[in-house]
C-alpha cells in the first residue's frame, strides 16, 4: 500500500507497529514474576540493613549492641521473607501462566537474596566480630557467593528428575551460613561450617524439591524462624534461647539431610547390585 503523498510504502512501517504492539506483551510481568521481584527487594534491604545498622556504626564507634541486634535480625527476617517469596512463584508459576522472564529473573533474585547478601553478612561478620579475621573471612565470603553461582548455573544446564535438586537449594543454604553466624560459635568453627555449607550447594547431594506437605513444613518453619528472630531482636525473655535454638535446629537439618540422601543412594546401589546378581544367577543353567 502507497502512500499519495509521499509515494512511500506503509508495508514496512505497520510491520513495525505490530512488533512495537507485540514487544509489551513478552516482556508482561506475571504475578509469579512480580513475587519474584520481591524476592529480589528482600535481598537488597538485608543488605542495606547489614551495612547502616552494623557496619557503618561499628566503623564510626556508635555501635550499640540493641541497635546491631536488631539490624541483624531484620536482615535475616528480610532473607527469610525472600525465601518466602522465592518458595510461592514456583507454586504460582505452576498454577498460572509465567512469562517467558520468569527463569531468568529467578535466577537474578535468588542471586541476590541468598548469594550476595549472605555473602555480605558473613563479610560483616569478620570485621565486627571479636575473635574473627577480616581478610579470612573475606575469602568465606567469597566462597560462599561464587558458591551459589555456580549452584544457580548448574541448575539451569542441567536436568534433574522430577522433584529433586542437585546440590542443596541456595535459599536453604542462606539460611543455613546466617544461622552459622548468629550462633556465635568460635571462628574457626564457624569458618568450617560457612565453607561446608558453600561446598554442600555445589555437591551432587540430592534434596527434594518444596512440593506439597513438604512446602508447607518449609513455609512454617520459615515463619517459626521469624518469630524466633523477632523475639531475639526485642529482647524478649527467652528470646536468646530460642534463636540458639532455631540456628541449632537449622544447622542440623542442613547436616543430616545430606546423611540421609546418601544413605538413601547407598541403599539403592546395593540393591541394584543385588538385583543384578540375581538376574545373572537366574539366566545360569
Amino acid at each position: 500500500m502507497i502512500d499519495p503523498d509521499t509515494q512511500a510504502g506503509w508495508v514496512a512501517e505497520a510491520a513495525d507497529e505490530e512488533d512495537a504492539e507485540d514487544m509489551p506483551l513478552s516482556l508482561r510481568l506475571s504475578i509469579a514474576d512480580t513475587l519474584t521481584l520481591g524476592n529480589a527487594t528482600c535481598g537488597f534491604m538485608a543488605v542495606y540493613f547489614t551495612t547502616t545498622g552494623i557496619l557503618i556504626p561499628h566503623l564510626t564507634g556508635s555501635n550499640e549492641s540493641g541497635m546491631a541486634r536488631n539490624s541483624a535480625a531484620t536482615a535475616v527476617i528480610l532473607m527469610l521473607l525472600a525465601a518466602i517469596f522465592d518458595l510461592c512463584d514456583g507454586l504460582v508459576a505452576r498454577k498460572l501462566r509465567s512469562s517467558p522472564m520468569g527463569a531468568e529473573l529467578d535466577n537474578l533474585s535468588d542471586l541476590i537474596s541468598f548469594g550476595l547478601a549472605p555473602a555480605y553478612f558473613v563479610l560483616v561478620y569478620g570485621m565486627v566480630a571479636d575473635d574473627a579475621q577480616q581478610k579470612v573471612s573475606a575469602v568465606a565470603a567469597i566462597v560462599v557467593l561464587l558458591a551459589v553461582v555456580l549452584r544457580l548455573a548448574r541448575f539451569s544446564c542441567v536436568t534433574m528428575k522430577d522433584g529433586m535438586f542437585q546440590g542443596m537449594p541456595s535459599p536453604f543454604g542462606a539460611l543455613t551460613v546466617v544461622s552459622i553466624i548468629l550462633l556465635e560459635l568460635p571462628f574457626i568453627p564457624t569458618l568450617l561450617a560457612i565453607i561446608g555449607t558453600a561446598w554442600l550447594m555445589v555437591s551432587r547431594v540430592e534434596y527434594p524439591k518444596p512440593r506439597g506437605v513438604l512446602a508447607v513444613a518449609m513455609l512454617g518453619w520459615i515463619v517459626s524462624a521469624m518469630g524466633m528472630l523477632a523475639a531475639w531482636a526485642f529482647d524478649a525473655p527467652g528470646g536468646q534461647v530460642l534463636l540458639q535454638t532455631g540456628c541449632a535446629l537449622q544447622i542440623v537439618m542442613a547436616a543430616t539431610i545430606p546423611l540421609f540422601a546418601t544413605a538413601r543412594r547407598v541403599n539403592t546401589f546395593r540393591d541394584n547390585r543385588r538385583e543384578s546378581r540375581e538376574a545373572r544367577a537366574a539366566q545360569l543353567p
